[in-house]
């Protein structure tokens, strides 16, 4: 037990620093990137705060797949509702006393992952059904949905199929947190959606599935359509402008 609780306490440190480590690291290329150009898809909000409400709209009801396949859009809708509730229901795990609003969510959670893997299987078969998507559709795309639904259906069988101690994982993730060991449940099903949970962790920067962050550094959402009233210039052509103009 001490074994593999150390085991599944290195992987998850490793797994931690390279989600944070790689999320940085990508959210800081994405901020450095040029854009030269101004190209905001239209029709485009033309001040601040409406580029603000098209992202809020982008992020949370997927308002771009919406105009483009409304049946994929539901599908990716109900993945990621499903998706997030499930992830609240998990914060029991690393909160104590846990938060009323987390308390709230717990008979919601459990049967969002119902939905979650609904939708999944949705998304999956529109990389096998439709031809320009199955075209397009490398190995990785696959191998992702699959790691993805296997964390659900494995997570949906603790809870219907073969329960574990919830009580001595609790403390596991706790005293990780305070960075001390205790014993982890040595069920395989728990060992088994952890260790997924792990590997997701640790290719998610390295994945398509850094859309996440990297839809609020996309030129065609993230700018203004004001190309009339205003000049666009990126930071790395202004200062060769103002070089050239000293010369």
């Amino acid at each position: 037990m001490g074994v593999l609780s150390a085991l599944f306490a290195g992987l998850f440190a490793v797994a931690t620093v390279v989600l944070v480590g790689g999320l940085a690291y990508k959210i800081r290329l994405y901020a450095m990137a040029p854009a030269p150009l101004k190209i905001p898809t239209t029709p485009a909000p033309t001040t601040r705060g409406g580029v603000a409400l098209r992202l809020a709209r982008e992020v949370l009801i997927f308002e771009s797949l919406f105009r483009a396949n409304k049946w994929i859009w539901a599908f990716g809708l109900v993945f990621h509702a499903a998706l997030l509730m499930v992830l609240v229901r998990h914060l029991r795990y690393f909160t104590e006393p846990v938060w009323a609003w987390v308390v709230l969510a717990q008979p919601f959670g459990v049967y969002a992952g119902f939905a979650m893997v609904a939708g999944l299987l949705g998304l999956w078969a529109r990389r096998i059904l439709v031809p320009r998507i199955r075209y397009i559709s490398a190995l990785s795309d696959h191998l992702m949905l699959a790691l993805i639904l296997a964390i659900a259906a494995s997570g949906l069988m603790m809870r219907f199929v073969a329960r574990t101690d919830i009580v001595a994982l609790k403390a596991f993730f706790l005293g990780l947190m305070r960075l001390e060991l205790r014993p982890i449940p040595a069920d395989p099903i728990l060992l088994v959606h952890l260790g997924l949970v792990a590997v997701l962790m640790i290719v998610f920067p390295f994945s398509k599935l850094l859309h996440a962050p990297g839809v609020f550094f996309s030129p065609t959402r993230n700018q203004v359509d004001n190309p009339r009233e205003h000049r666009h210039l990126a930071p790395w052509a202004a200062r060769l402008e103002a070089q050239g103009a000293r010369k």
